[in-house]
This record gives C-alpha cells, structure tokens and sequence, in this order.
C-alpha cells in the first residue's frame, strides 16, 4: 500500500492543451508491457508512480484551489489515451476523478482546499463503495457512528476498491448508523493506512487483472468531522455528477475497442490467408477488410460519442437546468452503449485477424477481450438503451440515482 507522496517534485498542473499530449504519451508507454503486468498479475505500482507524477491526477481541481480544469471533452480524451495503453491503469484513476467531482460539489470550503492539494501533489484516491449480499447495490451496511468526542466510527466491508492498494485516501460510502436511512449517505474520506483499514490483494476478475481492486474492511476506522462529505444530496437535483463518471467508464471501453485494432494490425501482418481468399497475405482478404471496416466504423462512432458526451456534459455545467442534465446524461448513456459494443466486437475480430495462431495461449491476444467483457459488466447497458429510446420518443428524463 502506498502511504507516502508518489512524486518527489511538484506535479505540473495541466489545462486543456497539455494533458491529452500527456495522457497520449503515457498511454503509450504503458501499452508494450501491459501483456506482461496481466500474464504475471503484476500491479502497476511504477507505473502509477508515473501518473501521479504527470499531473493528470490534478486536472479537475478548480482554478481557486490551484488548478487549470479541462473540459469534460477533454478528460474523456485523456481516460481514451490511458485505455488505449492498458485499460487496467485507466481504471484505476477513475474513481479518483470522480470522488474529487463529489468533494467539488458537496465538499466545505475547507475540505476542498485540503484534498484539492491532495490531488495537485500527486496523490491518489481509490473507492471503496460496492457490498455484497445486499438486495441491491443501492444498498449499504457501512456504518458511520458519532463518538462523543465529536468524531466517527467507520465500520464495514467494501469489495471491488478499484485501486485501494495502491491509494494515499481511500473513499468510503456509508449511512449514518442513528438513522439507518438509505437516503442519507456520507462519503468518508480517509487515509489508506489509518489504523482499522485492512486492504486485501484478493481481486480474481478473468479481465482488468491490475485494477489492484481488493477488499477493504474497516474496524472502528476514526473519521474526524471534517473528513465527511454528503452522498445523498449528489442526486437531489439535477446534476451532471453521474453522467461525468459514467463518461469514464465509456471513455475506457472505447479505448480498449482502439487496442484491440492497433494489435489487429500488427497480428494479421504474420497471419496466414484462408485458402478460398486466394490472395498472398491476409491483409489483402477481402472478407477480413470487410469486417474490420465495420470495426473500425464502430470503434471511430464510439470515439465520437464519447467526445460529443463530453461536450454535452460541458454545456449543461455552463447553464445546469433539468433539461440540460437529461441531455447530458442520455447523451452518455449513448456513448456507454456504443462503446461496449465496440470494445465486444473489436476485441473478438482481434481473433479472426490473427487467424488460428491467435488461440495461442502465450499471443495472449485474449487479455483485450478479457478487459472488455469484465469493463462492460460494469453496468448493464440494456438499461441505459431503454432510457435513450424513451428520451427519444417521449422526451422523458432518465432516472437518477447513486450508482457510478
């Protein structure tokens, strides 16, 4: 676990124009051992270190705090860059950026400005949301209880902490133990290595082997006052909150989609045409430049969609009403669905590339599919399909909820 600040000097703070330069030079960095890091479950650590260092873990704080924010558009450009090298690393920063969404919006002044800094010096923050056995996972049994001495106790058990194991602050959702009510949800932000947090290396995911997402159990974990931040209220009005996460988790499938046809064309290079092709290589089969030709079609769309969420995500924070939200959120929610497809079908083409030699075990041409298909799970999109065609046909708003 890392407790100590990931970069000696000052990450520089970035704005529009830098960062996807760097996201773009990162991702490219990360991709030619990203095999490695998934054949050996080797967690990112060095390579994390780099991205604290770049400043991108930085480039949502507001301009009072010290920060130069990009736009919606182009954070989504940088979470396509870091997939594109290794959609595990990827994963890892996006709930960072999101708990530092909730903390902007929900957060005291003072808070902000504390965790802010945080997240300009380099430092990271993991999740710890998810439960099991619970009727849905709308529902938690975290509990945050007052002490007498004006602090809480924080106890629980969270699973899927994206990043935990590699976090200076972990961010924990529970309910307030007087009231038991669903409905009024904290966040608790605290250190990584405070005493009662123990963090488990027990993530078994087929796919995003490196998310270094284990369990997190909290035993009487002691929160001061000022390191709780409301939930709830995220999602009493309308907000752009859920949609800038859910942009993320888009930004990163498409970005797997892009490897999966980078890799396509360095594999089918060696590949062997089939005999009724009658061509030399297999680059010049017919059948296979058809079919590769609508992956690329779905994959360009995807890339699309996710920038147009973005920008769309950037006209409701500009002027938030009802509308604008809706707008923002369906227009994520199209970019969710798309990409998911894309990611399924070019990293199963990535297959017929390759020819039979691609079922080579030791290829592991499998590890974009595997990253694919346990990303996509994320959350079903039949569901987010369903509130587009209604939005389409009625103009009826999506629901909102808590679930990112």
């Amino acid at each position: 676990m890392t407790t100590e600040p990931a970069a000696r000097t000052r990450p520089p703070v970035l704005d529009d124009d830098a960062a996807p330069a760097v996201a773009a030079a990162l991702g490219a960095k990360f991709a030619p051992s990203a095999i490695e890091r998934d054949r050996d479950r080797r967690l990112p650590g060095p390579e994390l270190d780099l991205l604290s260092a770049s400043g991108l873990l930085g480039i949502t704080v507001p301009a009072e705090f010290g920060g130069r924010p990009v736009s919606a558009r182009t954070l989504a450009s940088v979470f396509l860059s870091l997939a594109r090298g290794d959609a595990s690393i990827a994963q890892i920063p996006q709930s960072h950026m999101t708990f530092l969404d909730a903390l902007r919006r929900q957060g005291s002044t003072e808070q902000q400005r504390r965790f802010f800094a945080e997240a300009l010096a380099g430092r990271r923050f993991a999740n710890a949301q998810s439960e099991r056995g619970t009727p849905s996972i709308a529902v938690d049994r975290t509990t945050v209880t007052s002490r007498p001495d004006g602090t809480s106790s924080l106890n629980g058990t969270k699973y899927y902490s994206t990043g935990a194991l590699f976090a200076h602050w972990l961010v924990v959702r529970g309910i307030l133990a007087d009231t038991g009510d669903q409905n009024r949800k904290v966040l608790a932000y605290i250190p990584a290595n405070a005493p009662g947090v123990l963090v488990e290396d027990d993530w078994d995911g087929l796919g995003q082997r490196t998310t270094a997402s284990g369990t997190v159990t909290l035993t009487d974990v002691v929160v001061p006052a000022d390191s709780l931040v409301p939930y709830s209220a995220l999602f009493d009005d309308a907000t752009t909150y859920g949609a800038r996460a859910q942009l993320l988790h888009a930004a990163i499938d498409a970005g797997i989609a892009r490897a999966a046809v980078d890799t396509a064309r360095d594999v089918v290079v060696v590949a062997r045409p089939p005999v009724d092709a009658d061509v030399a290589t297999a680059d010049r089969d017919p059948l296979l430049l058809q079919q590769f030709g609508e992956v690329e079609i779905g994959v360009r769309g995807a890339e699309a969609l996710v920038r147009e969420a973005g920008d769309a995500i950037d006209v409701a924070e500009r002027e938030l009403t009802p509308d604008s939200a809706a707008a923002a959120s369906i227009a994520t929610a199209t970019a969710k669905v798309a990409s998911a497809r894309a990611a399924l079908d070019a990293t199963t083409a990535l297959f017929d590339a390759g020819g039979t030699r691609s079922a080579a075990a030791s290829l592991r041409l499998d590890r974009l599919w595997r990253d694919a298909r346990t990303h996509t799970l994320h959350d079903p999109v039949r569901w987010k399909t369903q509130h587009v065609g209604r939005y389409a046909l009625t103009g009826a708003h999506p629901p909102r909820h808590g679930l990112i």
